[in-house]
């Protein structure tokens, strides 16, 4: 049972000071499990301290992979002997199963791992894994507690995502390096994330080739050995962070995280009046004296505008002046997390059309997947349980700016996907305790 957390906050005036953004949780883990498939050790640095790593450390520790974690790196190293199952216990804790399909049918000729979970954001549906194992060879049987698979050797072959899956694309890549023959992705996801583990296998070996319209081809290869890389950082916590600022009226210097992850995002904010100072070492960005303007955001696939990035642009949203819209399309349940921020005061509406773009592929479903917000909110303090990992950070950033205390449930959230959140907020100024 996962011990429920509790942060106290009282509004503590302008964030201000440096934050160092590590590799992201959406890369650590999957970069974790490609490391399955080396022969000798591989070794992760820059990773961040999340809950999400000490999950996929177990998980694989559980099938017979050793991993030892440091303060340095992370290294990995597969067993002599492999157990085919993910147990049942780690069912719905995180989407990673279901990514060790692939190397779990070559290390052990069979496969059997939990329904995947993660945050309650919507639909992640496992057909898109299913369908390209089958695709390649596997047999492949859904069940009520599982996914069970079957193949003697995987074979190369030609798959057309219907939608760019990040997860879909990845579970492609990690079988494919060892599959016999060519396999070529089609409608291929090209996050950073994505080609990042595509580089770290071909560290270890793959051969890989990164194609013009969402194309990625694989050369299948005898084996793979062990490598060493240092992730980029975490696009997810460098925007959260720049956000942090803004909505506090404060000056937040985010370091560690390339400026080509934060592209759109930057030129987002810079429309709304954000003014930014970017070099080499860091990113910063602050609000012109009259405050931001509002704007209209459609989420979209790399290189749009990323979805967990709107859940902190939402707060912002309701300090900037004016109606903005958001349009969310890549998941739809995202905007779970709404009535969090409507009890502590933000004015949000939620629809089920498309507003603020072009019809998406929720158009015709009853999924509230738009939200119109009102600016300038007066937040107030509140009594709040977090449902996920974003919503959980921005609702530290409406208490950040709210008039009175608010008092946070559910922070295990937070701590799952973001490096040391509390220190990092109590270095930038913001009053934060733990209860109990």
């Amino acid at each position: 049972m996962i011990e429920d957390k509790v942060w106290l906050i009282e509004p503590s005036g302008p964030l201000r000071g440096d934050v160092e953004v590590r590799g992201s949780k959406n890369a650590v883990s999957k970069h974790m499990v490609a490391a399955m498939l080396g022969t000798g050790e591989s070794s992760i640095h820059n990773a961040p301290e999340v809950g999400e790593v000490g999950i996929t450390a177990a998980m694989l520790e559980a099938l017979g992979i050793h991993v030892e974690i440091t303060k340095k790196e992370i290294r990995i190293a597969k067993g002599r002997q492999i157990q085919p199952r993910v147990p049942n216990a780690f069912s719905g804790l995180n989407r990673i199963p279901i990514l060790m399909l692939g190397p779990l049918l070559h290390l052990a000729g069979e496969a059997f791992v939990p329904l995947v979970g993660g945050d309650p954001i919507g639909r992640r549906p496992v057909n898109f894994h299913v369908e390209a194992l089958r695709t390649m060879g596997a047999e492949v049987e859904v069940g009520e507690d599982g996914i069970h698979a079957k193949a003697t050797r995987l074979r190369g072959a030609r798959i057309q995502l219907p939608y760019p899956s990040v997860g879909a694309t990845e579970t492609i890549l990690m079988s494919a390096v060892l599959a016999e023959g060519k396999t070529v992705i089609k409608n291929a996801a090209m996050e950073p994330e994505v080609v990042e583990l595509a580089l770290f296998l071909q560290r270890m070996g793959a051969r890989i080739e990164l194609s013009p319209d969402r194309r990625i081809v694989i050369e299948g290869v005898p084996e793979l050995h062990g490598a060493q890389t240092w992730l980029a950082g975490d696009r997810i916590e460098a925007f959260s962070y720049l956000a942090a600022g803004l909505i506090t009226r404060g000056e937040v210097r985010v370091h560690g995280c390339p400026q080509d992850r934060l592209v759109t995002a930057i030129t987002t904010l810079a429309r709304m009046g954000a003014q930014f100072d970017i070099n080499d070492d860091y990113i910063c960005a602050t609000a012109p004296p009259e405050g931001l303007r509002s704007a209209a955001v459609q989420t979209d696939t790399h290189p749009g505008f990323m979805t967990d990035w709107q859940t902190p642009l939402m707060v912002l949203f309701t300090q900037s002046q004016g109606m903005s819209v958001l349009h969310e399309t890549v998941f739809e349940n995202r905007l779970v997390y709404v009535p969090a921020l409507q009890q502590m005061g933000c004015e949000i509406e939620v629809f089920d059309q498309c507003l603020g773009g072009p019809a998406c592929r929720y158009h015709d479903t009853n999924a509230k997947h738009s939200a119109v917000v009102r600016g300038v909110s007066k937040l107030r303090g509140a009594d709040v349980m977090l449902p996920d990992i974003r919503a959980g950070f921005s609702a530290v950033l409406a208490a950040a700016v709210a008039d009175g205390s608010s008092r946070l449930r559910g922070v295990h959230h937070i701590e799952r996907g973001y490096h040391r959140p509390f220190e990092q907020f109590r270095s930038l100024g913001l009053d934060l305790h733990r209860e109990g």
